[in-house]
C-alpha cells in the first residue's frame, strides 16, 4: 500500500468517526430535547423556581360588645430590587434624581444610622445590581405607611424597586384579661382557649406564591403565578369587656389579699347560658397572679356548694320537706370510723332541713344522703339526672371529664355515700356547678353553657350559635322550694354578712372544702372557698360562681369571707349598671405591652392601626384576597359597608383594586363612594369610622 493510499484510508477513517460522532450528539440531543426533556427542565426550575406559602390572614376574636380580645398586626420586610424598570430608565436618572431626599428621609424615619450613611447604602446596592436586597425587617403599618411616602418609593414597586412582604403577628390587645379562655396563638406550639378550639375556622386557607432565584438564597417573586390564601373567619364571643373586667380586678383584689393559690370566676347570663366572664388567676413564684390554667374547667372536690344535689334528690323522691327535722349532733357524727364534722362549730340540735341548709351542716347533709343507703344507685341516678357525671359541652378545648362514684367504682365505701351527700368523694368543675345553679334561676331549665355567638365573614355572620336548652331539672314544686331555701342562706345563714345592705336579693350558697395539696393530702389543711348563686333573686339575670384556693393553714379560708366577697363586688356593679343603663361603664384599656412599639392605649384593631395617623392608603402593594360565599356585589360595584370593621372593610375594597384611606376608629359610618356605585381599579375612597 503506497504512501497516498494509506494517507487517504486514515482521513477516510477519521471522517467517518467524525460522522459517526456527531450521529451520536444529533441523538442524544434528540433524546435530550424530546424524550427526557420534561424531566431536565423540572429539574432546572426546581433549582431556580419554587413555590413558597402564603400564609392566610388569621381572623379575630371579638367580644360580645364589638372590642377585639385577639387579633392579628401587620408587620413588613421591606427588599429593594435595583434592577427595576424605573431605576435603570435613562441610565438611572429617576436614581439619581430621588437617592439624596430619599436618604435624609430613612435616616429621620428610622433614626439609627445617618443620611449619608444611606446615601452610601443605597448607592452600593444599585452599583452592584441587587435583585431583592432585604433592607427592612419587621417594619409596623405605621412605619410602612410613612416609607410609602418617602421620595422614589411612592413611586410604586416597578418604579422605585420597594417590595414589601407582609406578615403578621397574634397579640391579645387586653393582655391578662381572659387570656386563657381567649389563648394566644403561636405557630408550631401548642394552643388554648378559643384560638385551639375554633383554630380551623381562625386560620382559613393558606396560598402559593411562585419564586425565581436571583442570586445565591435570595428570590423574587414570578408575577402571574400566585395562589392567593383564604383569610381566616372571625368569631363573635359571648365575653362582656366590661363584665370580664370587674370579674378580674375583684378575684384579684381576694387573692392578693389572702394570698391565695388560685382562683377562678365564672358569671353567666341566666337565661341564655352565655359566658360573659371568666376570668382564672394562679399565683406565680413572685408572687404574681396570672392566667395561667382555666380553674373553671378543673375538676375538684366542690365541698358545700354540691349540697344542692342532693336537696334536689331527697325532695324529689318526697323523702323529707324544707320543714322535716333533722339532728344536728353539735356538728359532730360518725360513720363507722369515721367522723363528719361542720365546717363552723355549733350547738344545734334538731333543726328543719331549710336551718341546715342556711347553717351547711355536713352532718346534716350526710344523713339525707345516707337515706339511700339500701339504694345508693338511686341517689346516683338523680345526679346523673342532673347531668353531673358528664361535660357540659362548653365550646372550649380542656374540660375534664367529672367523677361520679357508683357501687360499682373501685374505692366505693361504706361512707362514700354519706360523704358524697356534702360534696367529697365527687370531682367536678366550678362550671357544672353553676350550670346547675343556673338552671334553678331559669325556671329549672338547664342551659348549655357557650363561648362564641357567631362566625363571621368580612362584617357578614356565616354561623350563629342560639341558646340551648338541656333538660328540666326537677319539678316545679321542688324547684320553688330550693329557690326560697337558696335565699334564705343569704338572708339567714351562712351568706348573711357579706351580703348585708345589699339593694338587690341574691340567692346561693356558699361553701368551704378541706382539699388534698398532692403528696401532702389533706395534711396542709388547704381549703377551697367557693361561692355560687345569682342576682337578682326575684328576676335572675346572671348566675356567678367564685372558687379560692387557699395556701396551706390560711388565716382566712371560708366561703362566706373568700368567696362570696368577690361575687357581692360583681354583682354590686352589674346592679349599678342596670340601675343606669344610660351609664357608660368604666371600660378597662387594652394592654399590648408584647409589641415592640410603643402604642399602650388601643381597643379596637382600627386604633391598633390608627391611633393619631394621618389619612394615608393601608393597602398593601400587589396585595390582593379571595372572597367566597354569600350574595356579594358585582365586582364592578361599591358595596355597602356601614358597620363593617375597619379589617375586613380594607380587605373588601383592595380585593376590588381600591386605594383605601380612613379616619376615625371603629366601623364604618360613611364611605365617599355611595354603595352600587361603578368602581374600577386604582380609584380611591374615603371611609370615616365611629
Amino acid at each position: 500500500m503506497d504512501i497516498k493510499q494509506d494517507i487517504l484510508w486514515r482521513v477516510y477513517l477519521s471522517f467517518l468517526g467524525m460522522v459517526v460522532l456527531g450521529v451520536i450528539i444529533l441523538g442524544k440531543i434528540f433524546i435530550i430535547q424530546h424524550i427526557q426533556g420534561n424531566y431536565w427542565r423540572s429539574m432546572a426550575d426546581s433549582l431556580q423556581e419554587r413555590y413558597v406559602t402564603m400564609d392566610a390572614e388569621r381572623g379575630t376574636i371579638y367580644s360580645d360588645d364589638g372590642e377585639m380580645l385577639s387579633t392579628s398586626v401587620p408587620f413588613f420586610d421591606i427588599h429593594l430590587d435595583m434592577m427595576a424598570d424605573g431605576l435603570r430608565a435613562d441610565q438611572g436618572k429617576l436614581f439619581r434624581e430621588n437617592v439624596d431626599s430619599l436618604s435624609i428621609g430613612l435616616a429621620e424615619l428610622f433614626r439609627d444610622h445617618s443620611a449619608s450613611w444611606y446615601r452610601a447604602f443605597l448607592w452600593k446596592a444599585y452599583r452592584s445590581r441587587e435583585r431583592y436586597l432585604l433592607f427592612k425587617k419587621d417594619v409596623d403599618l405605621k412605619t410602612y405607611q410613612q416609607l410609602q411616602q418617602l421620595p422614589l418609593f411612592r413611586m410604586g414597586r416597578y418604579r422605585s424597586g420597594m417590595i414589601a412582604e407582609m406578615h403578621e403577628k397574634r397579640i391579645n390587645p387586653y393582655g391578662l384579661l381572659a387570656n386563657r379562655t381567649i389563648g394566644l396563638w403561636r405557630p408550631n406550639a401548642p394552643n388554648v382557649g378559643l384560638e385551639a378550639t375554633y383554630d380551623s375556622v381562625l386560620r382559613g386557607k393558606d396560598g402559593r406564591q411562585l419564586v425565581r432565584k436571583v442570586a445565591a438564597g435570595t428570590y423574587a417573586p414570578v408575577d402571574g403565578y400566585t395562589l392567593e390564601p383564604e383569610n381566616g373567619k372571625d368569631i363573635v364571643t359571648t365575653i362582656d369587656v366590661y363584665i370580664q373586667d370587674i370579674a378580674e380586678q375583684a378575684l384579684y383584689q381576694m387573692l392578693d389579699s389572702v394570698q391565695g393559690q388560685y382562683g377562678t370566676c365564672v358569671v353567666m347570663e341566666v337565661k341564655t347560658g352565655q359566658i360573659k366572664a371568666i376570668a382564672n388567676l394562679g399565683r406565680q413564684p413572685d408572687g404574681s397572679y396570672w392566667e395561667d390554667y382555666n380553674y373553671a374547667l378543673m375538676n375538684t372536690e366542690p365541698g358545700s356548694i354540691f349540697k344542692l344535689a342532693t336537696l334536689i334528690s331527697v325532695l324529689e323522691d318526697h323523702l323529707v320537706t324544707p320543714q322535716t327535722r333533722v339532728n344536728l349532733y353539735r356538728g359532730e357524727l360518725k360513720f363507722g370510723n369515721r367522723t363528719v364534722y361542720d365546717a363552723e362549730k355549733h350547738n344545734e340540735t334538731w333543726v328543719t332541713i331549710t336551718r341546715a341548709l342556711d347553717l351547711s351542716s355536713n352532718v346534716g347533709f350526710s344523713q339525707l344522703a345516707y337515706l339511700y343507703k339500701d339504694h345508693p344507685m338511686k341517689f346516683i341516678r338523680h345526679l346523673q339526672a342532673l347531668r353531673l357525671d358528664r361535660q357540659t359541652g362548653i365550646d372550649l378545648i380542656g374540660e375534664q371529664q367529672p367523677l361520679i362514684k357508683t357501687p360499682q367504682s373501685r374505692t366505693w365505701s361504706a361512707t362514700t355515700l354519706p360523704w358524697m351527700g356534702f360534696g367529697y368523694e365527687v370531682l367536678v368543675s366550678p362550671l357544672q356547678m353553676l350550670t346547675l345553679y343556673n338552671a334553678v334561676a331559669n325556671d329549672g331549665w338547664m342551659m348549655k353553657p357557650y363561648l362564641v355567638k357567631s362566625i363571621e365573614e368580612y362584617g357578614t355572620p356565616v354561623q350563629t350559635f342560639a341558646p340551648e336548652k338541656v333538660e328540666k331539672i326537677c319539678s316545679d314544686t321542688v324547684l320553688h322550694q330550693v329557690q326560697q331555701m337558696l335565699r334564705t342562706v343569704v338572708t339567714d345563714g351562712t351568706a348573711r354578712k357579706p351580703f348585708q345592705g345589699a339593694p338587690y336579693p341574691v340567692a346561693g350558697k356558699t361553701g368551704t372544702a378541706l382539699v388534698a395539696d398532692g403528696r401532702a393530702g389533706y395534711s396542709n389543711k388547704v381549703y377551697q372557698s367557693s361561692f355560687v348563686g345569682y342576682f337578682p333573686a326575684d328576676d335572675p339575670q346572671y348566675s356567678c360562681i367564685v372558687v379560692v384556693r387557699s395556701q396551706p393553714h390560711p388565716r382566712i379560708y371560708y366561703g362566706a369571707d373568700v368567696a362570696a366577697p368577690v361575687f357581692r363586688k360583681i354583682a354590686d356593679q352589674l346592679y349599678a349598671l342596670h340601675q343606669e343603663p344610660n351609664a357608660t361603664p368604666r371600660m378597662p384599656e387594652p394592654r399590648v405591652d408584647s409589641i415592640r412599639w410603643g402604642v399602650r392605649t388601643l381597643s379596637t384593631r382600627a386604633r391598633l392601626l390608627t391611633a393619631n395617623w394621618p389619612a394615608v392608603p393601608v393597602y398593601v402593594l400587589d396585595k390582593q384576597t379571595t372572597t367566597s360565599g354569600g350574595d356579594k356585589p358585582a365586582d364592578d360595584q361599591m358595596p355597602d359597608l356601614t358597620g363593617v370593621g375597619l379589617r375586613d372593610a380594607v380587605r373588601l375594597l383592595e380585593n376590588k383594586g381600591l386605594k383605601v384611606y380612613f379616619t376615625g376608629t371603629g366601623r364604618v359610618v360613611k364611605q365617599s363612594l355611595p354603595a352600587g356605585t361603578p368602581i374600577r381599579p386604582g380609584q380611591q375612597i374615603q371611609l370615616i369610622l365611629n
